[in-house]
């Protein structure tokens, strides 16, 4: 092991050389770095909290937290969805290169969490060109205009996902398949796609009047976008990103007991029109949303007091949406929406709590 992590930074150590003086050489700064720790670091003395865990181990963990939802989508949809995955890798990482190349800046590690969270919020048979563009749209509308990471106000990946929503709703709401099952599942196809057009996710099916099964929505052997089906994989990737701390559990939280506390009165008011707590949960983006969505730390709030406003009003937000539009599913709206207020709810909890630290 040691003699191939030698040669390696060999070949790092080259390209450093190489590129050095050069418009790539931030760009590629941060592609050697996404892999070993960083050439610099802060002195020992001053002022400094020093820590493991820097911007990009953060990234690197929330890829690693997503990649059995990766997995689970070959299993059960085959292996266009890992195809999908790579396509937008290249096309971000050549959106990425072009913008830090004529800036002078380094790529952004945002970059490589959005291309792998994305693709994991479409429908299996999505065309290759319409991910593309949606992808575009998100790093370009969502990101780049603002100044890049940690200068966004929105969720790239909810930017690209929205705008496909609403530009191709035909291709994103009805275009589903049914999954394969046994072993060994869709590792041995490409796609399966001889139903796209008859197959419907359980949101959509409760719309029409039928339940799926609360079990085949855990194990994720129903339709629905690439990422969110299994919800037992969401869980357990989800879990490790708040043991990490990498994602903050109160976000996570917040989002889900709103969800399902106004899911659950709903529920009791009205049983056959309004689905159960547990459906909201197990079936469509509400899961993988509340663990990797939310959770962004450049558009959530940074107070404690506004993480759980943020996080409630986005659980809650989704369920209307949900019960009493025309969308089956709110996630995508609710982030997106509540992305927007993140500053204002910041700036509301700590104009109230100066205010009463004055006042007393």
């Amino acid at each position: 092991m040691n003699f191939l992590i030698d040669r390696f930074r060999e070949i790092i150590e080259f390209f450093d050389r190489k590129f050095e003086n050069t418009k790539l050489n931030d760009p590629w700064g941060t592609i050697s770095t996404f892999f070993f720790s960083l050439k610099t670091v802060n002195p020992l003395a001053g002022p400094h909290i020093r820590d493991n865990t820097d911007l990009k181990r953060y990234m690197s963990a929330v890829m690693g937290a997503a990649a059995p939802t990766v997995l689970a989508s070959i299993y059960f949809f085959g292996w266009r969805s890992l195809a999908l995955v790579i396509f937008c890798y290249v096309l971000g990482i050549i959106i990425e290169m072009g913008f830090a190349t004529a800036k002078g800046e380094e790529v952004t590690e945002g970059m490589f969490v959005t291309c792998i969270l994305y693709p994991m919020i479409l429908p299996p048979t999505i065309p290759f060109w319409m991910a593309g563009v949606g992808l575009a749209v998100g790093l370009i509308l969502g990101k780049e205009v603002f100044g890049g990471t940690g200068k966004n106000i929105f969720n790239p990946a909810i930017v690209g996902r929205v705008f496909l929503a609403v530009t191709f709703p035909v291709h994103m709401a009805s275009r589903w398949v049914t999954p394969y099952g046994g072993f060994p599942g869709g590792f041995l196809h490409w796609v399966k796609s001889g139903d796209a057009v008859t197959a419907a996710s359980p949101l959509i099916d409760f719309k029409n009047g039928t339940a799926s099964n609360i079990t085949d929505m855990l194990i994720g052997s129903t339709s629905g976008s690439l990422g969110e089906t299994s919800a037992i994989l969401i869980i357990i990737g989800g879990l490790f990103l708040l043991y990490t701390r990498i994602a903050n559990w109160r976000l996570t939280l917040s989002t889900i007991v709103s969800a399902m506390v106004l899911a659950a009165l709903m529920h009791a008011a009205n049983p056959t029109a309004f689905a159960s707590p547990l459906f909201h949960l197990a079936g469509g983006g509400l899961l993988f949303g509340a663990f990797y969505m939310v959770t962004d730390p450049v558009s959530s709030p940074f107070t404690s007091i506004g993480k759980w406003i943020y996080g409630g009003l986005i659980g809650a937000v989704t369920i209307v949406i949900r019960n009493l539009s025309g969308f089956p599913e709110g996630m995508m709206f609710a982030i997106l929406l509540l992305n927007m207020f993140a500053p204002v709810i910041d700036d509301a909890v700590l104009a109230m709590k100066y205010k009463k630290a004055g006042g007393a």
